[in-house]
């Protein structure tokens, strides 16, 4: 009886360590994602600022410094391309160590923020949110290394915090870790996962407030022909979404291995030329298309600015050309103004249901199509809006647009470039 009482008390000793490092590493996540935020902020506001001064910057600008980015990124931080949630993926699908730390490590975070935060200043399109939840499986995963017991649960309640923090929608985050990272929740860990959300949670309401992402958006959908709004957007977003998957995952595996030493000439080639593409998406919606989108797609949800029939289009190719460059930064939010400014764009259609209405749905759709994970996307888009009244519409359009996208693309595009990165890795591991 003396050892059993000895050894229950060893073990809730344990259970409480193990406790306390998930909800220091929760507000560490927090932190991080507030600087992360207030970074990306300040670097689109100096690429804005350059553009306003001299209009032609972009275009020596931003393809050198797409060169710049993937040289640094590939010699000094070669797990740190790209959004970063296909690499926590298969740092969550590794039981390898050594692997497992290549991909999410404290290093990994710092080039993340680093190399994030230089892409916003040179006019990359693309977002924080992504490497937001590789930034927390990092910091996660090193918390870990204090455990009694190390775990893959680290690296996934890390991401999940990631997107909690990103976004203040704490409820997404832990969908997303369910359905797109693990696929499965598992019992043991469930309690410490939510409980990391709701440190990192905690942290960014009390440093940024309580607020919603894009605003409170009020726009309902009633009964009747405006109902054609539904598989109108699902279906565009599904089709859209397919074809970015298939043309990320092409592109991806055709580019030269970033696992490697040393870059390739040729790698930094094509980041040049992805980088003129993007100043020249730029420069023909008149930069509407540079960085994130949240302001675009914000003037949407609000009724602020009417979306014109060529943001969608050209923002889906700048994104789609600074995703497969390999400059680190994430597809979540440039994929969200996608959606709206495709949603936008189809309102003419339906003149019955709200152009912010159409705006919210092509959210949901173009977000589904694009990573397939149709719950992750009704619910981030119901909390970054606050808009409860859309619920069932949202549920809809992502059900439909998660089966159009697979007739086109069999996964999500973070699973696909998880595949990519794998045989990368493995490639560069066979040739020593």
């Amino acid at each position: 009886m003396k050892a059993v009482r000895r050894a229950r008390f060893i073990l809730g000793r344990t259970r409480l360590r193990r406790s306390l490092i998930f909800v220091a590493g929760g507000l560490a996540v927090g932190l991080a994602a507030v600087a992360v935020a207030w970074l990306a902020d300040e670097a689109q506001a100096s690429f804005r600022h350059l553009e306003t001064l001299w209009p032609w910057a972009p275009w020596i600008v931003t393809p050198l410094g797409f060169v710049a980015s993937v040289y640094v990124t590939d010699r000094f931080f070669p797990g740190a391309g790209g959004s970063g949630i296909p690499q926590v993926m298969v740092a969550r699908s590794t039981d390898d160590q050594a692997a497992r730390a290549f991909l999410v490590s404290l290093k990994v975070a710092f080039g993340k923020i680093l190399l994030l935060t230089w892409g916003l200043a040179t006019g990359a399109s693309i977002g924080r949110e992504g490497p937001t939840v590789q930034i927390g499986a990092s910091i996660m995963f090193a918390a870990g290394r204090l455990a009694p017991h190390r775990q893959p649960g680290f690296v996934l309640a890390g991401a999940a915090a990631g997107v909690a923090a990103a976004f203040n929608t704490p409820l997404a985050g832990i969908v997303f870790g369910i359905e797109e990272l693990s696929r499965s929740f598992e019992v043991r860990t469930s309690g410490l996962v939510i409980g990391t959300v709701i440190a990192a949670g905690l942290t960014s309401l009390a440093l940024l407030g309580d607020y919603a992402y894009f605003g409170h958006a009020s726009a309902g959908l009633g009964f009747g022909a405006a109902w054609l709004a539904i598989p109108v957007c699902g279906i565009a977003g599904g089709v859209f979404g397919g074809v970015f998957i298939r043309v990320s995952k092409a592109c991806a595996k055709r580019m030269p291995n970033p696992f490697r030493l040393s870059p390739r000439a040729h790698r930094l080639t094509v980041a040049l030329a992805l980088g003129l593409i993007v100043a020249a998406c730029g420069w023909l919606s008149g930069g509407a298309t540079y960085g994130t989108g949240y302001e675009q797609a914000k003037a949407i949800l609000h009724g602020e600015g009417a979306a014109t029939g060529w943001f969608a289009p050209l923002k889906f190719i700048a994104t789609l050309a600074s995703s497969v460059s390999g400059v680190p930064g994430g597809i979540f939010s440039p994929s969200l103004s996608i959606g709206a400014g495709l949603g936008g764009a189809l309102a003419g259609l339906l003149p019955s249901a709200d152009a912010s209405v159409f705006g919210l749905l092509g959210m949901a759709a173009f977000l589904t199509g694009v990573v397939q994970a149709p719950i992750t996307s009704f619910v981030i888009v119901s909390e970054m809006t606050q808009n409860h009244a859309l619920i069932i519409p949202l549920m809809l359009v992502a059900v439909i647009a998660d089966g159009v996208s697979k007739l086109i693309a069999r996964r999500g595009v973070y699973h696909e470039l998880a595949g990519v990165i794998v045989a990368k890795m493995r490639s560069a591991a066979a040739r020593g």
